[in-house]
């Protein structure tokens, strides 16, 4: 038996906040938030106005990481309980969300400790004091509308993916006016990151015949949109928020693979942006996967209208067209193009590599890897060597 998820509501387009206004029932609202972008564009600002307008009384909690850590996830889980809401709004970008879906776990179990949460479909029942309301400001985690929450151990530099259906949000809100605000480097790497999951989940040994429309309309939309949104067109703004929705909802089913895999464990070493290492690892991955796959790929790649008479061409055509949409972003294709010095990589690649097998993400690859070959998909994504093992 396999199961399909999604939040319950789904309000999208311009103004989507002013839906918070149908939040009944509800006395006490927190909302978790980044840095200033969302104040500075007023958005925080209105959010705060419609709950109150809507009798409730609110309180903020600012200032949540990139890359949030598990300290950030207890200190707002204590704010919580110290207010103790019966609504959490989560509104920015994939940090702020994730760590307020951790939050919420030690919010209604303060007994549990990390490690009784972090492997995969180990949580407790949620929704005993508070529901979960996702406002997404960038354009690619999908957090919300996923069963998946990425939280930082700084302490061992790894991000532990942490995944249940029941941190999957009640409630998202996709208001097209926010990703206006982002800039194109940000829009760039969430982008991908987007695309990654739309490919990742059409290929994931969990796929069914639910999620894969969802994952082929969204690599479609996104091919369609990213350069002009990256150029800032506001029609392809509101496009890309859609459809990384869609590829949102299709990973959170299917799952992921061994792109996400390396690139939660590079991003914490190498620190370069989550998207910007998908980015850099996708080619390599499908060059790996295709092996298995190949043909699935071959599907992909006639969706987005790509040339080839076989399924080996046209998975070739596919990766040569990521890399060429990689150049139109400013995306390095490698890390030693990103940065990364030989005698970084080489002091750091095995573990990641172990680290990478034992991530919840490998699980779900169409292809079984081991710890040397994930080495040597990690070390062609370094030198920009085609995998051909």
């Amino acid at each position: 038996m396999a199961r399909f998820t999604l939040p319950r509501d789904i309000y999208f387009g311009e103004h989507a906040i002013e839906e918070l206004k149908n939040l009944k029932g509800h006395k006490k609202a927190m909302i978790i938030t980044g840095g200033s972008s969302m104040k500075r564009g007023g958005f925080l600002q209105k959010t705060e106005q419609v709950l109150k307008d809507n009798g409730m009384e609110v309180q903020l909690f600012e200032g949540v990481e990139p890359d949030p850590s598990i300290e950030t996830v207890f200190k707002g889980a204590e704010a919580m309980r110290a207010f103790n809401p019966d609504v959490i709004v989560a509104i920015g970008g994939g940090s702020p969300i994730d760590a307020a879906k951790a939050m919420w776990v030690f919010y209604e179990y303060p007994e549990k400790t990390f490690d009784d949460i972090k492997d995969p479909f180990t949580m407790p029942k949620l929704r005993q004091k508070a529901i979960f309301v996702a406002i997404p400001s960038t354009s690619g985690t999908a957090s919300e509308v996923t069963a998946f929450s990425v939280i930082t151990d700084y302490s061992t530099d790894i991000k532990y993916p942490l995944a249940d259906f029941e941190i999957t949000p009640d409630i998202a809100i996709l208001d097209t006016d926010i990703p206006l605000t982002m800039p194109k480097k940000l829009t760039a790497h969430t982008g991908m990151d987007a695309l990654t999951h739309a490919i990742e989940a059409y290929v994931a040994t969990a796929r069914s015949d639910f999620s894969d429309p969802l994952a082929l309309k969204a690599i479609s939309d996104i091919y369609d949109s990213l350069v002009d949104s990256y150029n800032g067109d506001k029609d392809a703004r509101g496009k890309m928020h859609i459809a990384q929705c869609l590829a949102g909802m299709a990973f959170s089913n299917a799952l992921l693979g061994i792109a996400h895999s390396l690139a939660h464990k590079t991003g914490a070493v190498f620190h370069i942006p989550h998207g910007c290492c998908n980015a850099i690892l996708l080619p390599y991955v499908i060059q790996y996967n295709s092996r298995t796959c190949m043909d699935r790929y071959a599907d992909i790649a006639r969706a987005i209208g790509l040339p080839g008479a076989t399924d080996k061409q046209l998975t070739n055509a596919l990766v040569d067209s990521i890399k060429e949409l990689n150049k139109k972003l400013n995306i390095h294709q490698t890390y030693k193009e990103n940065g990364v010095t030989e005698e970084v990589f080489n002091a750091h690649a095995d573990a990641i590599a172990k680290n990478a097998v034992g991530d919840p993400c490998t699980a779900s690859n169409p292809r079984l890897i081991d710890v040397e070959n994930m080495k040597k998909v990690l070390t062609c994504a370094f030198t920009g060597e085609d995998v051909t093992f």
